[in-house]
């Protein structure tokens, strides 16, 4: 019962005064908590924009900001960001009137309000990220950030690096304008095949497809491994995992948050 009562009136103590502000550091993922008080101590910790560097000082994730080196710490216990693995025939969507099977079907309506940032084609496979914090998503998805991508594609036909390195070099001019690729290789190739990897910014609809297609080695198969830092791995399709809190922030410093 004592132990009990302890962890109810710490609860009580952090719901109504705030969390240590080491302790806050040490959970968003920098480090034990002598690590979080050296960067306090250091100077490198600022709360609503002052610096701080008692180490007594406690803070509300919920209510106040938080910046380490200037950038913002995003710790919010309602929020979370998932990876998941799409698969093939999966609609990038909550909900589909047709019946088809779509991204609430793999997530099941465990979390609150939590929604995909970006889309990936029905046909195409791999990473998609969702969350239910609604300013990371805005940032995810502004066409200012326009977080990298890769892609490992496989095309019909042989397909030279010299085509690779025209796609990086000056692109190819689609419908709504030139588009270029900013890297492009060949992992693997057969006489009818060929297997690439591709890194680009741009968000708009089916582009791999497209700037393949135009010039004439059709998309046979797309995976999508990686969006900015955080990548796909071993995820199996039609799983997926919650992000980590020092995954969360190398994602919102991506994108200026």
């Amino acid at each position: 019962m004592p132990h009990a009562y302890s962890q109810a009136r710490k609860s009580h103590t952090e719901e109504h005064d705030g969390i240590r502000l080491q302790k806050l550091l040490a959970q968003a993922g920098f480090g034990s908590r002598r690590k979080c008080e050296e960067m306090i101590v250091d100077g490198r910790v600022e709360v609503d924009g002052e610096l701080v560097t008692e180490l007594g000082t406690r803070v509300d994730p919920k209510t106040q900001q938080v910046r380490v080196d200037g950038s913002r710490i995003r710790l919010n216990p309602r929020h979370v960001t998932l990876a998941l693995n799409k698969p093939k025939k999966v609609l990038s969507a909550m909900e589909d009137p047709k019946g088809r099977y779509t991204l609430r079907d793999i997530v099941g309506d465990k979390y609150e309000r939590i929604f995909h940032m970006g889309r990936l084609d029905y046909d195409s496979e791999g990473l998609i990220l969702m969350t239910n914090d609604g300013e990371l998503s805005q940032h995810v998805m502004h066409p200012k950030y326009e977080v990298e991508k890769t892609y490992i594609a496989t095309l019909e036909g042989r397909m030279s690096g010299n085509v690779c390195r025209r796609l990086v070099r000056t692109g190819v001019q689609l419908d709504d304008g030139w588009i270029k690729l900013d890297h492009c290789s060949i992992i693997d190739q057969s006489r009818d095949q060929t297997i690439v990897k591709v890194t680009l910014h741009s968000g708009k609809n089916r582009i791999v497809r497209r700037i393949f297609g135009a010039i004439g080695f059709p998309v046979k198969r797309l995976v999508r491994t990686q969006i900015g830092p955080i990548k796909l791995g071993d995820l199996k399709p039609g799983s997926y995992r919650v992000l980590s809190a020092t995954e969360v922030r190398s994602l919102s410093k991506e994108v200026g948050l």
